[in-house]
């Protein structure tokens, strides 16, 4: 418990001392767009639906030009596969995104331009409703990498609005099928725009 006090103290003490300097955190909350390609592989072709979603970050500047950053996003769309040429069949699903991410920024006045790379996972769960043919599917957490880039315009000390596009290679889920199996990578876009708020 003390140790945990100490913690919650210095902590303080740095958020102070950065508030005093400059700003050195932000927490910002963007709407993101879902964008999949089909996927065929094992006889299997995969499709998904554009959906719209929310993306929520934490960045902490470790320098001027370097950040870390831990996101969470959370959207809901559909899966449609064509297992070996038979009818398809939907998931309705919720896909939830933990990553963490190394972001290097420029500053040109109010225009900051940054990009990022990281890793984490990306959480497929099969909502049971009349949305989903089979409902003995499965929920599936595939690791897989991240990266973009984007801008943010400075609109005032303490905020900033942000557009980013952002891409995760990660493996088709299969919803714990195996006739969903297409063993293949996809390439996932999501272009998001949001605002900051720096402390």
């Amino acid at each position: 418990m003390k140790k945990m006090m100490l913690l919650g103290a210095l902590l303080v003490c740095a958020a102070g001392v950065g508030q005093a300097q400059e700003s050195r955190q932000d927490v910002s909350a963007s709407a993101y767009g879902l964008f999949s390609p089909d996927v065929n592989g094992l006889g299997v072709l995969k499709q998904s639906d554009k959906a719209l979603g929310f993306l929520g970050s934490y960045r902490y500047s470790v320098t001027p030009r370097s950040a870390l950053e831990l996101n969470y996003s959370f959207l809901q769309n559909n899966e449609h596969y064509t297992p070996n040429a038979r009818a398809t069949v939907q998931v309705h699903s919720r896909m939830q995104e933990v990553s963490g991410a190394y972001v290097y920024s420029r500053n040109y006045k109010n225009f900051n331009p940054f990009a990022d790379v990281g890793v984490g996972g990306l959480i497929f769960t099969p909502i049971h409703d009349y949305g989903t043919s089979q409902l003995d599917t499965k929920q599936n957490t595939n690791i897989g990498g991240v990266f973009g880039g984007g801008l943010a315009y400075e609109i005032s000390p303490s905020f900033d609005i942000r557009a980013e596009y952002r891409g995760w290679l990660v493996k088709t889920p299969t919803f714990g099928k195996d006739d969903y199996k297409t063993n293949r990578y996809e390439f996932i876009s999501m272009p998001a725009v949001g605002i900051a708020y720096h402390f």
